[in-house]
């Protein structure tokens, strides 16, 4: 009996050593396949959920981005001459300043046509992260909330505190305003208005009005995204063989 038991659980250690790898893709990764291994599409989807955490790590029931999983990722598409274009999905509550720029800054300076859509939410840091794509999405019933940057923990009482923050939320402000359609003074006015959030200041921008903004690009959902993202790629082939000479 004893030797039909240890013939019975090997196949099942197998079966758990096999599966080891992909489950620690989900875990670490939230997915199941790595840039590097994306074979059967030329279109890789990342995803932006949660809080994007920074240099501390947030605690374990939160649902996180990490930049040092992301941008690694971001990294490996831009290698990978399988990979011709670049989904980014959002439903984020925001999260920390530099991680969400410096993700931003990546998807920005990327070769490869990239397409955003926000779903539910891209709030905060994630405003800069989805207009950083060359075209954005917005389902209907998205929001993105804009307001100024904040500072949590221990903080010194000196002007110069100020001037740090003022900085930042100049970064903030230029790179949106650089990779979207929105003025400068617009922006400004949606992220200091009052009255429009009941325990803050700033505003909470629904699908259309993201559009009307100049924030967001088109309202649409993960059928429009695709077919855009397509046309993106079919356009930048053409562009490279009109670029070629032929002898």
């Amino acid at each position: 009996m004893s030797d039909n038991k240890n013939k019975q659980e090997l196949p099942q250690k197998d079966e758990q050593k096999s599966a080891s790898p992909l489950l620690e893709k989900i875990q670490q990764l939230g997915q199941t396949n790595t840039p590097q291994m994306t074979k059967d599409t030329n279109i890789h989807c990342l995803t932006i959920i949660g809080q994007i955490e920074g240099h501390m790590q947030l605690p374990p029931q939160n649902k996180t981005t990490k930049y040092e999983h992301v941008i690694p990722q971001i990294v490996a598409i831009e290698q990978n001459p399988n990979i011709e274009g670049l989904l980014v999905v959002l439903n984020t509550v925001g999260g920390d300043v530099e991680a969400g720029l410096a993700i931003s800054e990546m998807l920005a300076s990327l070769s490869k046509p990239t397409v955003s859509i926000v779903l539910g939410g891209g709030h905060s840091i994630g405003v800069p992260i989805a207009v950083s794509c060359d075209y954005s999405f917005i389902a209907e019933t998205a929001t993105m909330t804009i307001h100024p940057i904040r500072l949590t923990g221990l903080v010194i009482g000196v002007p110069q505190t100020f001037e740090y923050m003022d900085k930042m939320q100049d970064r903030v402000i230029s790179f949106v305003t650089k990779h979207s359609k929105i003025p400068e003074e617009t922006f400004k006015d949606l992220m200091f208005a009052k009255g429009n959030l009941t325990r803050d200041i700033g505003t909470n921008v629904v699908g259309t009005d993201a559009v009307k903004y100049g924030l967001i690009d088109e309202v649409g959902g993960i059928g429009e995204a695709m077919k855009k993202l397509n046309e993106l790629i079919e356009l930048k082939k053409k562009s490279e063989d009109g670029g070629r000479l032929v002898q």
